[in-house]
């Protein structure tokens, strides 16, 4: 298969202690072309994370030494790789939790080794809303909405003058709601829009993400920057 230039470099760290499932998912990967290194525990993941500073996380819930949820929130501390987190559980709060700490993506145990790398695929085409040859320069141009500043360019957010640690996922909405004040985004709109077209979750991701975002940025506010329209979707009030 041919192999273009941002597979090539792309770079995927495997955090799994199951080699049966290890010994399916490598394969495939450096099929696509992707560099791909396997950690067995969640101590050396958090090691190889910081060596081999990987675009795409693939992050088991249960390890031995550091569960993932742990590994994730000590990952956000120094990474913002896309990590994609698995668990063998059905429970709903394990995947909530997952993205609470920093996560992008969920998939739940058993699922096809194809099907991972097809969402790893997803996340390493997804469009950066910023970069994109969509973006026109006034697009681009700093955002000031009352205390809440976004500066499209250096990816940086103030709130009363003070940077705010987002993730890519959570930077890349807020800017896509940013980019039309008093817009109205559905879920849908915002899947497309900051996750790519490529990808399938549901929308209950887009949910937790602005619940995230919501908790960086608002900090002492009476109301939230970000305003729910029942039954529709998302949008900024202009200031």
């Amino acid at each position: 298969m041919t192999v273009t230039g941002e597979q090539a470099t792309a770079r995927v760290l495997v955090v799994e202690d199951a080699p049966e499932f290890v010994d399916l998912l490598v394969p495939l990967l450096e099929r696509e072309g992707y560099r791909t290194i396997v950690a067995g525990d969640g101590e050396a993941a958090l090691q190889h994370a910081r060596s081999f500073a990987p675009d795409v996380i693939v992050l088991d819930l249960t390890l031995p030494k550091l569960d993932g949820v742990e590994v994730c929130r000590q990952l956000r501390t120094f990474s913002d790789a896309y990590v994609i987190m698995l668990t063998a559980r059905g429970d709903e709060v394990d995947r909530v939790v997952g993205l609470e700490v920093g996560a992008d993506d969920y998939m739940t145990k058993p699922f096809s080794p194809r099907e991972l790398v097809a969402r790893v695929r997803a996340m390493l085409r997804r469009p950066r809303t910023s970069a994109g040859s969509g973006t026109t320069p006034q697009e681009s141009e700093r955002r000031e909405l009352g205390d809440l500043v976004i500066d499209p360019m250096s990816r940086v957010v103030l709130v009363a003058g003070e940077e705010v640690n987002l993730t890519r996922i959570e930077f890349d909405l807020l800017e896509t709601l940013t980019s039309k004040p008093s817009m109205v985004f559905s879920r849908a709109m915002l899947r497309d829009l900051v996750w790519g077209p490529e990808w399938y979750g549901d929308d209950h991701v887009v949910d937790v993400h602005i619940a995230n975002l919501r908790k960086k940025i608002d900090r002492d506010r009476d109301q939230s920057f970000i305003r729910t329209i029942r039954g529709v979707g998302y949008r900024v009030d202009p200031g």
